[in-house]
């Protein structure tokens, strides 16, 4: 009976030791830098909102972030090393729409984002907006709708490549309202900006900042944004879905992923970081500059937000036969 009850007693201490160890972990963690690999040139979106925050998390946490970028293959190489790198929190990644798209609109990629990595938490939205040269007869978007079906030749559509959020945004845009868009893809939303600016296009699909200040001086005009909800930024501006075009959702983010196998404590404390982070007036001001909104939502919320963003995306590039390589 004695020997009996010593071996369930082991029995039960090793079937505790993982939980002690993951709760040592979350104490003991972090003991040196954090690498953030952020998989986009410096100077874009994606880049300069994580070091917005960079400075301040690694206060939060006790040590400091390292970003480095890691570029090419529409965020695939920088995916790839994040995607191999040990899971002990040491390692997390800046991600937003590519890699919900990037699954159904690139080939070879050497990684599943399904089960690579691990939603840590969604860190801003970037709204976008549908924006047209000044000297076309459209103040509203039922009048851009109107003047498109009325035209026997389709309205030139700039965005910023083939399979990016703001493409999609057209994609909506021409499916909810019925109307076929000569579709332009650049290489970066600036240039598109710059032709729309100039009157060679005659409409864009671009983040809302890029195309602002073109709005304010008079050499642009933006319609709407593609958001859920009317952005604080420019709360005056409408939705497309509240100016008659259903379903016309979509926008830019930006957010923290792990390794697959990092210690759920671990991705919880740095999510609560992050979270606290982005209640700073400071980091609100200064991500308001890049046209963001401050999100820090939970693991779990963050995990059912890619989850339907993936569904989502597959089923719009698969029925408007999107390719990229």
């Amino acid at each position: 009976m004695l020997h009996s009850l010593h071996r369930r007693g082991v029995l039960a201490g090793m079937l505790a030791l993982p939980s002690l160890a993951l709760a040592q972990t979350a104490e003991n963690w972090p003991r040196r830098p954090i690498r953030v690999v952020v998989p986009y040139a410096p100077g874009g979106a994606m880049d300069s909102s994580t070091r917005v925050i960079s400075d301040k998390l690694g206060a939060a946490l006790g040590q400091s972030i390292v970003i480095e970028n890691r570029t090419g293959g529409s965020g695939t190489v920088g995916g790839s090393n994040v995607a191999q790198s040990a899971p002990d929190g040491y390692t997390f990644m800046a991600e937003g729409v590519p890699s919900l798209i990037n699954p159904f609109t690139l080939r070879n990629i050497a990684f599943d984002y399904n089960t690579a990595f691990t939603p840590v938490t969604q860190v801003t939205r970037l709204p976008l907006a549908l924006a047209v040269k000044t000297d076309l007869p459209a103040r509203s978007v039922a009048e851009f709708i109107a003047l498109a079906k009325g035209r026997r030749e389709s309205l030139s559509c700039g965005h910023s490549g083939n399979g990016t959020a703001a493409h999609l945004v057209g994609v909506l845009l021409q499916r909810g309202a019925g109307i076929t868009l000569n579709e332009l893809p650049y290489r970066g939303g600036a240039d598109a900006v710059r032709d729309l600016a100039s009157g060679t296009l005659d409409c864009a699909t671009v983040a809302l900042l890029s195309v602002a200040s073109l709005a304010e001086s008079g050499r642009a005009r933006i319609l709407a944004v593609s958001s859920a909800r009317r952005t604080p930024l420019m709360p005056d501006l409408p939705t497309l879905v509240e100016s008659g075009v259903p379903d016309a959702v979509i926008e830019e983010w930006m957010g923290f992923y792990a390794p697959a196998g990092t210690p759920q404590p671990v991705i919880d404390r740095f999510q609560a970081a992050v979270a606290t982070v982005l209640r700073d007036p400071e980091v609100t001001r200064r991500l308001a500059q890049l046209g963001a909104e401050p999100v820090g939502s939970s693991p779990a919320e963050f995990g059912a937000f890619v989850q339907r963003g993936r569904a989502d995306a597959e089923k719009l590039v698969r029925e408007a036969k999107i390719e990229v390589n």
